[in-house]
């Protein structure tokens, strides 16, 4: 009680809203592990768990809710979710609890395997390199050129959707992205995300029924296709799973490898070292993803009064981990403000955890580790440019609008 609160971040300094977080939130996710491991937030009305430990046993906690339809009203992530405006009020795999989650899951498992994934590294590759090729020597914005198209063109192919389609995809993603995370969005943010939403059912929902009469082996073919005990997946739940693959999946792995790249550019003797040891490169990835995460936090709701480190924790109350946080525990990791790319025995919470793990996970790394692996080849003397990063302001994610390099 002695200790002053003025060390304590509160509230919107916990957000991108806040030019300082924005820029470099660890030092204030720091302040906040070290003098307030479980805070409550009352401005956004959730707990806040920013130790590695806790946040991981939270992740792993089977009986904790992630649909938000069990949270109380004012409840942080009721302000997160966006209602979609179809009526179904079915939240995605993302926000679903058991039964249900074991469900979809256990059928876009058969489908998203990694597998799957690991038969796209030879395409990955050739998309990164045909990216990195179409970039004149000089400056260019390695976020709007090479991350932000990157993982959207390798998602539309595994879908099985036209590629000439890619430009309107991201454009979809983003505006879409917007309208479901952003929790200060306008009127502007939520027609464009309701017409990218519209775009998007409209599109997958006749690649569905072409499917059902035509069988093939892209992605969506597959969940056509997936059956198990109990079930299929129905046409809206197979569009909803597209628009998960495609949102989640999409601006993840652009800052992945937009924050990926900043740190590497940031610390040049590990970029040395990687163009030195091309073995160091899934390694390198992990760093990444723990250094710099593209997700910072992830939610939960409490299943019954509980308590966290003596801290009282209501039924029906949002517990906000701090991913990021986590991340930089030095409990859990020696040193954890150095990038270190040959760092032993890399633990991070970047993917979270626990029965929601990232189902995109081992696609992530495989796209990180082809486009660095490109760099290396067709770019070894990048640089970067003097123009300073601009960061997005959207809650629970890390990463850049503009990150300029030069060749």
């Amino acid at each position: 009680a002695t200790m002053t609160t003025k060390n304590i971040p509160t509230d919107i300094e916990l957000t991108p809203f806040d030019e300082g977080y924005r820029a470099n939130p660890y030092p204030t996710l720091a302040r906040l592990r070290e003098n307030a491991p479980v805070r409550r937030d009352h401005e956004f009305h959730r707990i806040h768990l920013s130790r590695a430990d806790d946040v991981s046993r939270t992740l792993r906690d089977k009986d904790l809710w992630s649909d938000p339809r069990k949270a109380n009203e004012d409840a942080y992530v009721r302000m997160l979710t966006w209602d979609r405006g179809d009526g179904s009020g079915e939240p995605s795999m993302l926000f679903a609890d058991n039964p249900d989650h074991a469900r979809l899951r256990g059928l876009v498992n058969q489908a998203f395997t990694p597998r799957a994934g690991e038969a796209m590294r030879p395409r990955a590759r050739a998309i990164a390199e045909e990216l990195l090729d179409g970039v004149a020597d000089g400056e260019f914005d390695f976020m709007d050129r090479i991350a932000g198209p990157y993982p959207t063109i390798v998602i539309a192919e595994m879908l099985g959707i036209d590629p000439s389609l890619r430009d309107d995809f991201k454009r979809w993603s983003d505006d879409y992205n917007d309208a479901a995370f952003d929790v200060l969005r306008n009127e502007d943010t939520m027609r464009a995300g309701a017409e990218a939403q519209a775009a998007l059912d409209a599109l997958f929902l006749n690649e569905v029924r072409i499917r059902r009469e035509t069988p093939s082996d892209d992605l969506i073919g597959a969940m056509v296709a997936a059956e198990a005990e109990g079930g299929s997946l129905s046409d809206a739940e197979i569009v909803q799973q597209c628009i998960l693959l495609l949102v989640a999946g999409n601006i993840t792995t652009t800052d992945l490898v937009g924050n990926g790249l900043k740190a590497l550019m940031d610390h040049p003797e590990q970029w040395a070292a990687l163009k030195a040891d091309p073995g160091l490169m899934k390694n390198a990835v992990e760093e990444m993803l723990r250094y710099d995460s593209p997700v910072t936090y992830t939610g939960r709701i409490a299943n019954e009064d509980r308590d966290i480190r003596g801290c009282p924790i209501h039924k029906g109350e949002s517990v906000f981990n701090a991913l990021a946080a986590a991340n930089h525990d030095p409990e859990w990791t020696a040193h954890p403000e150095r990038f270190d790319i040959a760092r032993e025995k890399i633990r991070h919470h970047s993917f979270g955890g626990g029965r929601h793990f990232c189902l995109g996970a081992p696609l992530a790394r495989l796209e990180a580790q082809e486009l660095f692996a490109a760099l290396i080849e067709r770019m070894p003397d990048l640089t970067p440019s003097d123009r300073e990063p601009v960061y997005r302001a959207i809650p629970s994610f890390r990463g850049m609008s503009e990150y300029w390099v030069r060749v």
